[in-house]
């Protein structure tokens, strides 16, 4: 994709990732799951929508075997704050049961839908839960929620691009930036 004359460009206000530091964070994230997950039972679960570029890129990364599913939330609406309220929109197609979850997000802000989230795996009665995800805001934590993978930490700004949207906008640029304010105001 050329970046160039992409009309979405004139909405950020900076690149805070390029498309080579984020491969970068990727590949690290991979080889690490893939070393502590060697000779478990690793199930990827993606959160739908904001993580499936992360995880398309995450599952080539991770060089053991693992099983991957997706599943659905709602709790932003298309305002730019969580409301707390988790809806499963679409659910898990494999049952927990013995698995040692990876559970994929691509931003964890307030951490109350992973809160949520974690709680409703929980009683599916995995093996094991560790969450990753591709970037943490941790100035906006509401709930004690932390990722054991992550690929960078975010100051809070509101960012878009690979995969994470404003009002299902944005996803499909290859890079992360900081959306204007004059957009979401």
């Amino acid at each position: 994709m050329s970046v160039d004359n992409n009309e979405m460009l004139g909405d950020i206000e900076e690149v805070l990732f390029s498309v080579g530091q984020i491969d970068e964070m990727v590949k690290r994230i991979g080889a690490e799951i893939s070393k502590d997950y060697r000779g478990k039972n690793l199930l990827l679960v993606s959160v739908l929508k904001g993580s499936i570029v992360f995880m398309a890129d995450l599952m080539r990364s991770v060089t053991i075997p693992a099983r991957i599913d997706f599943m659905a939330t709602s709790s932003y609406g298309s305002g730019t704050v969580s409301t707390g309220e988790v809806k499963i929109v679409k659910d898990l197609d494999i049952p927990l049961k013995g698995y040692d979850i990876v559970l994929v997000e691509d931003i964890l802000d307030s951490g109350k839908t992973l809160n949520s989230l974690l709680g409703i795996l929980w009683s599916r009665k995995p093996h094991s839960i560790k969450i990753c995800t591709l970037f943490d805001k941790p100035e906006r934590r509401d709930v004690d929620v932390q990722a054991d993978y992550v690929g960078a930490q975010i100051p809070d700004k509101f960012i878009v691009g690979y995969g994470l949207d404003y009002d299902e906008k944005y996803r499909n640029l290859p890079f992360v930036g900081v959306l204007s304010p004059e957009v979401y105001n």
